[in-house]
């Protein structure tokens, strides 16, 4: 029984892109739920679709006028908006046993058809006993909280920008899905440029601010495209930038 809806970290390479958000979903059509909007407290209007059998749950056992802690993979498919694919819900005090009896999240690949690019899935809790010292469906890293795992392709710490690279798993049938990338609000210094990041983050509005990162080890470059590197930082969502430094990966941990 997990106590939380975000898996551990199974392999220190591991792509993934994927948080909480509590909010009211509101679909565009009472009669569709696979797309809609989640109203948060602080007055934010975030798009969203659902995936899955997310759908079942919602339809069989969730209140959508009360708002809920929705597991969700972060998209930035237009700049400075926010875009979440729903993939669960947390509510153990409540769901437990409605949860339990849905089979786990469809694959790490799977999302709602003609959407582009779907972030690694990790699975989420179908039942779950909390420890004594949490207050009901509380996290111990609170709400709004995302963990995103990947290549570090950009950053500008004069300016707080952050892009990462997310690799995706290979379909069943073998074809490989595009990597997608994520702008990000934070600072990391520019010699973890090109390396494989751990990174711990909290949605403020439609931005997801960095809070923590840790280095986990240097990407192994593929050779020069060719081309000048433009910027300190490199061009965001592409080449560029200073490569990563060879060696024995690293280990630092970094706390704002």
């Amino acid at each position: 029984m997990r106590h939380h809806p975000i898996s551990p970290v199974t392999e220190p390479l591991q792509y993934r892109a994927i948080g909480v958000v509590r909010g009211t979903y509101e679909p565009s059509d009472p009669e569709q739920l696979t797309r809609g909007l989640i109203r948060t407290a602080d007055g934010s209007e975030l798009e969203a679709v659902v995936l899955g059998r997310v759908l079942t749950l919602m339809r069989r056992h969730l209140d959508l006028s009360k708002p809920h802690l929705w597991v969700a993979y972060p998209r930035y498919r237009e700049a400075d908006k926010l875009h979440l694919q729903l993939v669960g819900v947390w509510e153990p005090s409540t769901l437990a046993a409605a949860q339990a009896a849905l089979e786990r999240p469809e694959g790490e690949a799977e999302a709602v058809e003609g959407a582009p690019g779907e972030a690694p899935a990790d699975d989420v809790a179908q039942s779950a006993e909390l420890p004594a010292d949490l207050p009901g469906d509380a996290l111990p890293e609170g709400d709004d909280y995302f963990s995103v795992r990947g290549e570090l392709i950009y950053t500008r710490p004069e300016s707080g920008e952050v892009v990462v690279k997310i690799r995706q798993q290979p379909r069943p049938d073998g074809s490989r899905p595009t990597p997608f990338k994520l702008q990000l609000q934070g600072e990391i210094p520019l010699e973890h440029l090109r390396h494989f990041v751990s990174l711990d983050l909290r949605r403020q509005g439609q931005v997801l601010t960095l809070e923590a990162f840790e280095v986990i080890a240097p990407i192994p470059q593929r050779g020069n495209r060719g081309g000048k590197i433009k910027g300190r930082g490199g061009r965001p969502g592409g080449g560029g930038g200073a490569p990563g430094r060879g060696g024995r990966p690293t280990a630092a941990v970094t706390r704002r």
